[in-house]
């Protein structure tokens, strides 16, 4: 019997007419959540307020000898190492001071922990968006500091701190959602994952260079796990610490969680020791020295804390004789002099070394002559008299800062003078520090090119931190190889050749340098797009940047646990009663023996009739 309505006319398309609402409403659903989660994720405008030395109109008095260090005093004395202004002076942390921001970071992170990936998002997306409209402030305040220029504190500084932020933001919880491992036969029952949760406080004692980016960096990925942070900078550019945490900290607070996520301090040396040994740290990144990474690590193990060490460079530019007359002089020298003199050198992954095939090498000296006399050096940061008389040519024109201090001027000249006394040749620069006509109290060194160098010079094989060129020559692609991989570093390198028609030689080259990361006819680019980032040999150990860097910094939990369709048919780990403590007792030693030795056939022998015959020895046995 059939049942009808008049209601309901039966010529009707039931089934299509369903489908499309069901359609409609799972559309209507994942636009809303969408669209909800957009607006959940959405950053959030703040402020932080801009120091007053980087605003129109201010000066400094000039010192005369310019050094971080007072007479009599304990203060940290801040200074523009382009011009030798004073910026202020920095009170330094103490033992005790260090206590309580590691305590105020650890209750924070209580709370932190349990924040989900969308709400941590939402943080890095609204540091994102100030950084971004704040440019040109954050560029200068890392001038005044460091004294670099613009244009290197914004390739240098902005660049990579945004693509580590944007990095995160879109793959960050990819990288920390738990990840399925596999079983095997006899725990085929079993669901196995590895999980990356927040480790508590961690700490991160970081390098001048780039004193943004490096303060920043951690930062961005300790947030992200779910920890706690508290950065020591270097007392070199105490100045801006504070200014640059507080991006981090107010971005916190707008989004409202506790600022006290992130702590930041500057301390002397003899201070340094108390946060590195910290029973309630437990991470440390280190970016500085190699000499100083021998004691923090030796602080570090006190406690058993973990280390990421990231050191120095030496890294080689390897040039190969297939690139083209136009490539070398179009392509590779603009590359090589954006590696060697950006930040006046002063980088880790800066080229240290060209490394030359025959061809290359005699091509390249007097491209690289001609641009290394031109390079002009100089501040970024207008004086009062130059904003006064609207002459800022000086400095927008310039190409090269200041280097950090004049501590070093010394080693690097002496290096300087004993490569020549071995056969190097000086094409360009004065090979000395340079006096600079409108701000003599500045630390600048004269870029300086050297060519004729060979690996057994002291100066080929210590990493100088300096606007310094240095030109080697290979007989052959393998020799570059041997020449890259003769010192005791690891960190980058980049490989320069026709990677179509000279494939072999590049892949060579890729494949046999001793580094941590190399660029193929690039520089530098591995960091520019979300890689890990670290050394190996001299250069330090462990990665940062990526996802396993992300990784790096949790804590690596492995959870195996009865899968859910054993849980249903009842299928769990359960010890046979013969191997029982209890139950077990009466039975004589060599049946658990044969029992177990036929599990071990059954489990993990190769054929069937292997596995077969260890069933049958466990069933005997039983």
């Amino acid at each position: 019997m059939e049942l009808s309505s008049p209601f309901l006319p039966e010529d009707l398309p039931w089934l299509e007419i369903a489908i499309a609402i069901v359609g409609v409403v799972l559309a209507c659903i994942v636009v809303r959540s969408t669209i909800l989660g957009e607006d959940e994720e959405a950053p959030v405008d703040y402020a932080v307020p801009l120091p007053e030395q980087c605003k129109p109109g201010w000066s400094g008095t000039i010192l005369e000898n310019p050094s971080i260090k007072i007479p009599r005093s304990s203060a940290i004395q801040c200074y523009n190492p382009a011009t030798g202004q004073l910026l202020g002076q920095v009170n330094p942390a103490t033992p005790d001071g260090i206590d309580r921001a590691v305590a105020r970071a650890a209750d924070a992170q209580k709370e932190w922990a349990t924040t989900t990936f969308r709400q941590r998002r939402k943080v890095l997306g609204t540091m994102l968006k100030f950084i971004l409209d704040n440019q040109e402030d954050i560029a200068t305040v890392a001038c005044l500091d460091s004294g670099k220029t613009k244009v290197d504190a914004m390739l240098g500084e902005i660049l990579v701190t945004i693509e580590k932020l944007k990095w995160t933001i879109q793959h960050g919880e990819k990288a920390l959602r738990p990840e399925r491992r596999p079983t095997n036969f006899l725990m085929m029952y079993k669901h196995n994952e590895v999980r990356w949760e927040p480790l508590g406080v961690l700490a991160a004692c970081v390098s001048w260079n780039y004193p943004f980016h490096n303060a920043l960096s951690p930062i961005i990925s300790t947030l992200f796990t779910g920890s706690a942070i508290l950065v020591k900078s270097s007392e070199q550019t105490a100045f801006s610490a504070n200014y640059f945490t507080s991006i981090a900290r107010n971005a916190l607070s707008a989004c409202g969680h506790s600022a006290n996520l992130v702590q930041s301090l500057v301390c002397w040396p003899q201070t340094a020791n108390h946060l590195t040994s910290h029973p309630r740290i437990s991470h440390i990144t280190f970016i500085g020295s190699r000499p100083v990474a021998h004691i923090v690590c030796a602080s570090a193990a006190n406690a058993l804390i973990p280390v990421c060490v990231e050191l120095g460079g030496k890294d080689p530019a390897v040039v190969l004789d297939s690139v083209s007359d136009y490539d070398l002089e179009h392509k590779v020298v603009p590359i090589l002099m954006k590696g060697i003199f950006t930040s006046s050198g002063q980088n880790c992954i800066g080229i240290e070394r060209i490394i030359a095939c025959p061809r290359s090498y005699d091509r390249l000296i007097p491209l690289l002559e001609r641009q290394i006399r031109s390079l002009r050096q100089g501040s970024s940061i207008p004086t009062q008299t130059q904003e006064a008389t609207h002459n800022n040519n000086t400095t927008s024109n310039i190409d090269i800062g200041a280097m950090i201090s004049a501590t070093s001027f010394p080693h690097i000249t002496s290096l300087i003078q004993s490569a020549l006394s071995q056969g190097a040749a000086l094409l360009a620069g004065t090979g000395k520090p340079h006096i600079h006509p409108s701000h003599p109290h500045g630390h600048y060194f004269s870029p300086t090119f050297l060519s004729a160098i060979t690996p057994s010079m002291p100066i080929a094989t210590t990493e100088l931190f300096a606007p310094i060129c240095l030109l080697l020559r290979a007989a052959s692609p393998s020799h570059a190889i041997e020449i890259a991989n003769s010192t005791p570093y690891a960190l980058g390198a980049s490989v320069f050749g026709n990677a179509s028609s000279n494939k072999k030689n590049v892949d060579m080259c890729v494949q046999n340098i001793k580094a941590g990361m190399v660029s193929v006819n690039d520089f530098g680019a591995y960091y520019a797009v979300g890689l890990p980032f670290g050394g190996r040999g001299g250069s330090g150990y462990g990665r940062f940047g990526g996802q396993e860097g992300l990784r790096g910094i949790c804590n690596l939990k492995s959870v195996c646990k009865d899968s859910g369709w054993a849980e249903w048919v009842g299928v769990g780990t359960r010890i046979p009663g013969l191997l029982d403590y209890v139950h077990g007792r009466e039975v004589e030693g060599g049946r658990k023996v044969r029992f177990l030795r036929g599990m071990m056939q059954l489990g993990y022998a190769d054929g069937v009739r292997r596995r077969v015959r260890g069933l049958w020895e466990m069933v005997r046995s039983a």
